[in-house]
């Protein structure tokens, strides 16, 4: 049986630290391993990887960023087994492939400018509806807000049931407080509110609030330390990973976003 871990991609830019970071304190909340994983791209096309009179190689270059990450990672958390590798491939199908045997993929965002949309809407989308794990979406530090609760948003759906157990527990683990968030789209007749399903449930506060999804849930994640939603849904913010409301949460969130996967249909729940 694979041990499983928290696995981080990294890629050599400052956005890692940040995902490694997060990825290092986690796993030492669960007592698993940390496996940090740079997807070397280089050997899927036809150039050079070796050493030559001018430069390392891009072998060696690859190997350097692997060392360092594994480095920080150790000075995060002493207290976590780290491994690192640098494996073959695009990032999107070697991180999909460390999904299968990961409690959780983390990968870090760019600040909003040029190229969070070309992150974020390749690789993090593809790992976001297609990943056998939840992933974790990480901001860079300077954008980061600390706060002191769990926001996990909430149609009803079995994804955004996952979403539930998975937000309850990372609070509990982290000593912060839940806030379930459902909304309804304006005009929905109350009486229809998913919000009923959560009716008895005592460890986390629940909200439910109309208008625009994504604004919403922004708003109320404003003191967040972790946004948490689920990758399939229905109405309001279903559509999640696929639509604007994704591009929007996953730019402007003032904190770590994490998308959990729709279980399979007959797994039950722990919460």
């Amino acid at each position: 049986m694979v041990e499983k871990r928290v696995v981080v991609g990294i890629d050599g830019a400052g956005v890692s630290e940040s995902a490694i970071r997060w990825g290092a304190v986690e796993a030492a909340a669960r007592g698993v391993g940390l496996r940090l994983v740079h997807a070397f791209v280089w050997a899927e096309f036809r150039v050079p990887l070796g050493p030559s009179d001018v430069a390392p190689g891009l072998r060696a270059a690859a190997d350097k960023i692997v060392a360092e990450a594994l480095d920080l990672a150790r000075t995060f958390e002493p207290r976590v087994a780290v491994t690192a590798d640098r494996v073959d491939g695009f990032p999107s199908p070697v991180l999909l492939a460390e999904s299968r045997n990961a409690e959780l993929i983390v990968i870090g965002s760019r600040s909003a400018g040029r190229t969070l949309g070309l992150l974020v809407g390749s690789t993090g989308l593809e790992l976001a509806a297609h990943a056998h794990c939840p992933v974790i979406v990480v901001r860079p530090a300077e954008d980061a807000v600390v706060g002191n609760r769990v926001v996990i948003g909430y149609d009803g759906s079995p994804a955004a049931d996952a979403a539930v157990d998975f937000g309850l527990q990372y609070a509990d683990r982290h000593g912060l407080v839940a806030r379930i968030v459902t909304v309804l789209p304006e005009g929905e007749d109350d009486v229809a509110s998913p919000l009923r399903t959560l009716q008895g449930l005592r460890t986390a506060e629940v909200v439910q609030v109309t208008g625009h999804p994504a604004e919403l849930l922004l708003e109320w994640s404003a003191d967040a330390q972790l946004l948490v939603v689920g990758s399939r849904g229905r109405g309001g913010f279903a559509s999640l990973l696929l639509g604007s409301v994704s591009q929007t949460v996953l730019h402007q969130a003032p904190c770590p976003v994490a998308v959990i996967p729709t279980p399979a249909l007959d797994s039950h729940r722990t919460r």
